[in-house]
């Protein structure tokens, strides 16, 4: 049940002032900004007890996404209190206009093309859904990320002995102790850091940000399986038996073992003719930032298979008559063997 308090109004006070819009576009900003090209400014808000690891996930995340040339800057509770908001306590108010302040400056990061990386208790649901709104109405992403540490291990861990002074009664308004703490209702993600690894955090985070094409699919660590599980095993066998098939050869299974394994990571199914020319040009592939890749992985076809196909959505591969893929939103393009003459 959320917590029962005034909330200040957060009013506009200063008059004749009038808000100045950009000649540059977040656009035109995510084109030169970073290596990665593309606009992909957004906050990241990391909220949880004090002592769960919040800003240690952020500033590993911050480490992470700045070496593969995405900006990003890390904002943390401490840093913060001691410049732009040292004239503010920890009473309910205070923490309030402390949260305002930072989301204020969160999404002016985030309309630059940086990702901002926001580390704070923010213990209450109403401060952190102003944050989002304040995101929300101007068309910038907002991740909520609950480091869901429990309070009992924050204890264990009291790096900075707050925990201890806050048992004592030395620090007043203490969140876990004498003060409440709002779990979130509806978080983008929730880590439990208790018996993992800092990396393995951010990789979770990465994950969530490439779903939502902050992060280019090239910049995450993760293998992408393409088989399928065991569970659901019986029921893809059903639905490639209800399809039209072609059979393939030897060799094409045994790329198809390499995509469905992940060994050729980013891609996710064989290659489209964009990719196989970038693949043909470059020696890499270009969507999603730079992924080097000298080595084409395409599918050929016969043009009476590809005319039997013709309007199909998707196809079941087979090797020896046994299904192996389903192949979905398939692409057909020729392959050019041409002479040359100078």
């Amino acid at each position: 049940m959320g917590i029962q308090r005034e909330i200040i109004k957060n009013d506009q006070k200063a008059t004749n002032v009038f808000a100045q819009k950009h000649n540059v576009s977040r656009t035109k900003r995510g084109e030169v900004l970073g290596s990665r090209g593309g606009f992909r400014g957004c906050t990241i808000w990391f909220t949880g007890l004090s002592g769960a690891g919040k800003t240690t996930i952020s500033f590993a995340l911050e480490e992470y996404l700045v070496a593969r040339g995405i900006p990003a800057y890390g904002l943390d509770g401490d840093n913060v209190r001691t410049g732009l908001n040292k004239n503010l306590g920890f009473a309910p108010e205070d923490r309030e206009e402390n949260i305002r302040r930072v989301a204020e400056v969160g999404k002016l990061f985030a309309d630059s093309g940086v990702v901002a990386l926001c580390s704070f208790v923010s213990p209450y649901n109403n401060d952190r859904e102003l944050a989002r709104q304040l995101h929300k109405s101007v068309g910038l992403p907002f991740f909520e990320i609950h480091v869901a540490t429990s309070l009992e291990e924050c204890e264990k861990r009291d790096v900075k002995g707050l925990y201890k002074k806050a048992r004592a009664g030395i620090i007043k308004g203490f969140t876990g102790i004498d003060q409440p703490y709002e779990i979130p209702v509806n978080p983008e993600v929730t880590i439990n850091t208790e018996n993992r690894t800092v990396d393995d955090c951010v990789q979770q985070i990465v994950e969530i940000l490439q779903e939502n094409d902050i992060v280019p699919r090239s910049a995450v660590e993760k293998v992408i399986d393409l088989t399928v599980s065991e569970a659901n095993l019986p029921k893809a066998i059903e639905e490639a038996e209800k399809l039209p098939s072609v059979e393939i050869t030897k060799l094409d299974c045994q790329w198809l073992q390499v995509l469905g394994e992940g060994w050729a990571t980013p891609l996710t199914g064989f290659m489209r003719e964009r990719e196989y020319l970038q693949c043909q040009h470059f020696n890499c592939l270009l969507d999603d930032g730079v992924t080097n890749q000298s080595v084409p992985i395409v599918l050929p076809i016969s043009t009476e298979d590809k005319e039997k196909l013709a309007g199909c959505k998707q196809f079941t591969l087979r090797y020896n008559g046994v299904a192996k893929a389903i192949i979905r939103d398939p692409e057909f393009y020729e392959h050019r063997k041409e002479e040359r003459c100078a």
